[in-house]
């Protein structure tokens, strides 16, 4: 089983793919620029500078998760651009969540002013939406194929992680075999 986990900063990404994979068992992959940063010894904003004029970082990033994913016999990936990336996942799920409770999340997790945060998040939505349309035609505020969508605002990460197993659950052993 190969789950892939998409959804934009602070919706949950990367909580949500570590317990999914922890609770199936699966292998947890989440190469992302903050994994690169610290693997090159440089800043997350520094990574971000330079990804904005040099698509090279985004390719490595994502060539390098894909291939993680793909050499792994049962995995949760997680990252910005997993449902698109990984074609073959066997369940595509989409974390949403309004800017403001993004923001609070994120600021809980990193520190900083909401108002900074907000602004610094708006901003990066707004450089990865464009880099993805360049790089690869991916518009990532469409994710209408995806097969869940889960709006992240109003339910804990436990909630959510439920709501995957159960999907997961239905599509190896059938809807009816759930109700036994």
């Amino acid at each position: 089983m190969k789950i892939a986990i998409s959804g934009k900063s602070g919706c949950g990404n990367t909580t949500i793919s570590a317990l999914v994979a922890e609770k199936l068992k699966l292998d947890f992959i989440n190469f992302t620029f903050r994994s690169l940063a610290q693997e090159k010894e440089i800043s997350f904003e520094k990574i971000l500078e330079l990804a904005a004029g040099d698509d090279r970082w985004d390719r490595e990033v994502d060539s390098r998760q894909v291939k993680l994913a793909e050499d792994s016999s049962g995995c949760v990936l997680g990252s910005r651009l997993a449902i698109w990336m990984l074609k073959k996942a066997d369940l595509k799920v989409y974390l949403k969540a309004r800017p403001l409770t993004r923001a609070r999340r994120i600021v809980k997790r990193e520190g900083g002013t909401l108002e900074s945060i907000a602004a610094f998040t708006a901003e990066r939505d707004r450089q990865d939406h464009e880099r993805y349309m360049r790089i690869y035609g991916i518009d990532n505020d469409d994710y209408s194929f995806a097969d869940m969508v889960i709006d992240t605002d109003d339910i804990s990460a436990e909630e959510v992680v439920s709501l995957i197993i159960v999907q997961v659950q239905k599509s190896i052993y059938g809807e009816q075999d759930l109700k036994h």
